[in-house]
């Protein structure tokens, strides 16, 4: 267990390994130095240092946070008697000769300038570790040249912070940071929001709780118009850890005095005030030493006639020594957390590691191992994900198994049943169809070639639905294969890259013969009209509904004025219209519609009766509409006549009743259309059923358990072969390197750990 003491360089030693990094998640404990410009900061810093060697100017002089970290060592440490002993011949870390220390070396009378007793104190910059600065005035040409590196020559100004450390036996432990000063007015070349650059930056430290405000006020201006003060109270409004420092308190007006604000009845502050007097410009030139102005400094408060009573609390050393038990108290409360802090950090870079494939070492012998583990992995996921099995599978759409469901019950169903059967058909169509199937004999019954040659092209159109379903399937297995892959695989993009290649490449070889089986389907259909079906409507069930049908309609024109018989016609898109001409007495139209004066099961059969002797011509009233020509008309209207009874043959035109606007129907073509629509009707209903069913069995059968019953043997023909173990196993560049700023982040998080463990 470490004393307290200690505690202030552990936290160096946390800052260090924090610095070699390049990270700053610990929020260490720190004290910040915050002023306006030319408040007296500067004076302050070596003064506690106790040498010059901040760089001096005009206008904005801290351009860039100064992480100034003083290591207190004895006279008889170890470290200076080995300092003390070294050959300056020796070694980066000595002082560089001039020209005239090299002759006089030459000359053997070499005597150098720096004396040993200055070898006890020496400053040095992480951003050059290893060297060593026993002149100060150096130390200051590096803060200066290393502001104008970073922030440049404009007086502009960085975030990024000079770390330097001074060793000497004439400090106590102390980590502090000095920060630009605060301005108002950019001034010559600084940016014109320079006030909002140095704002933004100071709040950045001051800000984090862990951060002790020391915020410096000249005594000779308003105690409430200090911009430290304000500054600090926006982040700290109760004052819990804001130390105050009143300088240049020499360079009041005569007869004033600040005693007030030092004894904190003015503005208190938990940790109160602390009043210094600044060295001079004029100690400054005079080479007045910092020890000399120190013992200035404690003569003016012993000798002030209203300060003497609190000279104890009073003066540059006196600000050392709270600031240094500031400090400690305030790291020994905070530690803790800071353990705890750290050990979450291990904790999540640990995990965060194990998902770039740990360390990285991959060994000959468990490099087979590995690639089969992979593959056998990735076959899992895609098999699991089509089954809905997979433990992380997404809650926010359809996916998988589900979408594939989908496409079947949804999409594909809702496809089929947006099919008409007889859209494509016009009557004109129909009575074409009858027509060409009997030839040139007349027909006694509807020919049953009519039904199939309508039928089968209306069976194709269920042809595009399912192949499209196919496709859509197939797309969605694609979208499973390319969703399969996982943190540990992306880590070798060719690996992962390979997999979905050669699964995609399954399901592209399956996609044709499950195309093809599908096309066969409707093919086999087509091949066979199974009119004797048990789902297929009958023709006299058919008749009997067309029958009711008119029944109805003819109900219906009861009380319309009456007409001849309608003599039905189709237009040339092949549109139904009726028309009628004569006037028909009202007895005869009564006779000839009226049913409703039987039962309805008499009608239906007195209908089906109709039907039969209708198409075997033993209805006389058919026979009668059968005929299209009266014996008394021409057999050759007019207009092919030459006048003396003969007959133009060449002007025939056996296209004119197709080419005509319109063409009447007989009623027996009447029935026979609406005869043969009606069966299309119900015998294409029975194969979309089978098509909507057939079809998703197919797919399944075909695409999707092939692929999933085939996958991880597929995966292992493929790629489990030695020779591709190099190429596949090529890690990702972001991800090896992911890994190597995990390793280091956990390096560093790891040291940091067992320093806080030394001490607590």
């Amino acid at each position: 267990m470490s004393t307290l003491e200690d505690l202030i360089p552990t936290v160096n030693k946390l800052q260090d390994v924090m610095y070699d990094s390049g990270i700053d998640t610990l929020d260490l404990p720190i004290l910040a130095v915050v002023g306006s410009q030319s408040s007296g900061k500067s004076s302050i810093l070596e003064t506690l240092v106790g040498r010059d060697f901040l760089p001096r100017g005009t206008g904005i002089v801290t351009r860039r946070p100064l992480v100034l970290q003083l290591n207190n060592i004895p006279l008889n440490s170890p470290l200076i008697e080995k300092e003390n002993n070294l050959d300056f011949n020796q070694g980066e870390n000595n002082t560089e000769l001039s020209l005239e220390e090299h002759l006089q070396k030459n000359n053997n009378g070499y005597s150098p300038t720096i004396q040993t007793s200055n070898r006890n104190e020496w400053g040095e910059f992480l951003h050059k570790p290893g060297k060593r600065f026993y002149d100060f005035s150096e130390i200051r040409k590096e803060i200066a040249y290393e502001t104008e590196r970073i922030a440049g020559n404009n007086k502009s100004i960085s975030k990024i912070p000079i770390n330097l450390k001074i060793f000497s036996p004439h400090v106590l432990n102390l980590t502090l940071i000095d920060l630009p000063g605060i301005t108002k007015v950019p001034i010559g070349e600084q940016p014109p929001d320079i006030e909002r650059q140095i704002k933004n930056l100071l709040m950045e430290y001051i800000a984090t709780p862990n951060c002790i405000i020391l915020a410096v006020s000249p005594a000779n201006i308003d105690l409430v118009n200090s911009d430290a003060l304000k500054l600090a109270r926006e982040v700290d409004p109760m004052g819990k850890r804001t130390i105050g420092v009143i300088t240049k308190l020499d360079l009041m007006d005569s007869g004033t005095h600040a005693l007030d604000i030092l004894s904190g009845k003015l503005y208190p502050l938990k940790l109160g005030f602390v009043g210094v007097v600044n060295r001079s410009q004029q100690d400054i030139q005079s080479n007045i030493s910092v020890k000399e102005s120190l013992d200035n400094e404690e003569d003016f408060f012993k000798r002030h006639a209203v300060y003497r009573t609190i000279s104890n609390r009073c003066g540059t050393r006196y600000l050392s020594y709270i600031l240094n038990q500031i400090l400690m108290n305030h790291i020994r409360d905070k530690l803790p957390d800071i353990k705890v802090r750290i050990n979450t950090l291990i904790g999540q870079t640990e995990e965060e590691l194990a998902s770039y494939g740990g360390e990285g070492k991959i060994t000959d012998e468990n490099r087979a191992s590995l690639v089969l583990q992979l593959m056998n992995k990735f076959a899992s996921k895609f098999i699991s994900s089509i089954d809905g099995t997979y433990s992380e599978i997404g809650t926010k759409e359809l996916c998988g198994g589900a979408r594939i469901y989908y496409i079947f019950n949804d999409i594909f169903g809702k496809s089929l049943n947006s099919i008409s059967p007889t859209v494509n058909l016009s009557i004109k169509d129909i009575r074409t169809a009858i027509r060409n199937s009997t030839g040139p004999r007349p027909s006694l019954f509807v020919p049953e070639l009519a039904f199939d040659l309508l039928v089968k092209p209306q069976i194709q159109l269920l042809l595009d639905p399912s192949q499209r379903c196919v496709e859509l399937v197939y797309e969605e297995l694609v979208k499973i294969c390319h969703s399969s892959s996982f943190t540990e695989l992306s880590r070798y993009p060719k690996l992962q890259s390979m997999l979905i290649e050669v699964i995609s490449n399954l399901l592209r070889e399956r996609l044709t013969p499950t195309r093809a089986y599908v096309e066969s389907l409707i093919d086999i259909h087509r091949a066979y009209i199974n009119t004797n079906h048990p789902s297929f409507i009958s023709a006299t069930d058919a008749m009997s509904s067309i029958a009711q049908a008119k029944k109805k309609e003819n109900s219906n024109k009861i009380t319309a004025p009456a007409t001849n018989s309608p003599t039905a016609s189709i237009t040339q898109d092949g549109n139904l219209v009726t028309e009628s001409t004569t006037p028909i007495n009202e007895s005869e139209s009564k006779s000839d519609i009226d049913f409703s004066e039987s039962p309805d099961a008499q009608n239906i059969k007195q209908s089906k009766e109709s039907f039969l002797n209708y198409f075997f011509g033993k209805d006389p009233k058919s026979q009668l509409l059968n005929s299209q020509y009266s014996l008394n008309e021409p057999l050759i209207s007019n207009q092919y006549s030459t006048g003396d009874g003969n007959v133009n043959l060449n002007s025939l035109n056996i296209n004119d009743d197709e080419n005509s606007q319109l063409f009447n129907l007989t009623e027996r073509e009447q029935l026979e259309c609406e005869l043969i629509k009606k069966l299309i009707e119900s015998y294409f209903s029975i194969i979309r059923e089978m098509i909507q069913d057939q079809v998703p069995k197919a797919i399944m059968c075909l695409l999707v358990n092939y692929c999933k019953e085939t996958s991880q043997n597929t995966l292992v023909t493929k790629l489990y072969k030695e020779s591709m173990f190099d190429e596949l196993l090529i890690e990702d560049l972001s991800i090896s390197q992911n890994r190597e700023n995990c390793l280091k982040l956990l390096r560093t998080y790891r040291e940091a750990s067992n320093i806080i463990n030394d001490i607590l």
